[in-house]
């Protein structure tokens, strides 16, 4: 008797659980102000060049925790603004309301950021002012703490891989503020600056360090 060692594939279906998301959008509208908004962040940094430190290393960082409040950030503070009022309604915080944090990390040659989060906020953020040919990526540790002990590495399902994004002059960034990150080394001459920010819940009274 002939054996039919063929099997029989069961009809599987696909759940993908735990879900991490990011928003992303290019603020090119207001690009008029880009070059303002350098000088702005080059007068700070001329005001008071000694970086506030933290998780920034090999630039500047300010100490000014408030600077989407400046008046010359205003367009962009409104963005800022809008887009994390987007995100939260679809995190299922509609009408929550929040203050913002934000302050500026600026990368000479050899600059980064070492591994963190920011620990206290309803929702974290970058804006990329000035991104010169050699920044540093941005990256995004996997938040599964579980996974890296299995076998399977990379972008398939079940795999362990951290998500290095490229930025661009422009370019807005919203991820949960829980999300590991770190910037990988600046190999350029000009400065790569960041406007990073915070949304803080108004009741909790929490100020988290930015970074």
């Amino acid at each position: 008797m002939q054996t039919d060692n063929s099997a029989q594939v069961p009809a599987l279906r696909a759940y993908d659980l735990f879900p991490t998301r990011i928003w992303q959008a290019h603020l090119q509208s207001l690009q008029e102000f880009f070059d303002a908004w350098t000088a702005e962040v080059l007068r700070m940094r001329a005001a008071s060049p000694q970086p506030a430190g933290r998780t920034n290393r090999a630039g500047w960082n300010s100490e000014d925790m408030a600077v989407l409040d400046r008046p010359v950030f205003a367009p962009l503070r409104n963005a800022v603004r809008a887009g994390c009022t987007s995100a939260l309604h679809e995190m299922g915080l509609a009408g929550t309301p929040f203050d913002l944090q934000s302050w500026i990390n600026l990368h000479d040659r050899g600059g980064f950021n070492f591994l963190h989060v920011h620990e206290g906020s309803l929702l974290s953020g970058s804006f990329y002012l000035s991104v010169p040919p050699g920044s540093g990526k941005f990256v995004f540790r996997d938040p599964r703490p579980g996974v890296i002990h299995g076998c399977i590495k990379g972008s398939v399902p079940n795999g362990c891989v951290d998500i290095h994004l490229t930025p661009e002059t422009g370019l807005l960034v919203l991820f949960p503020c829980w999300m590991e990150h770190y910037v990988e080394p600046h190999a350029s001459d000009a400065p790569r600056i960041v406007i990073a920010f915070n949304a803080l819940p108004v009741e909790s009274g929490v100020s988290p360090s930015g970074t």
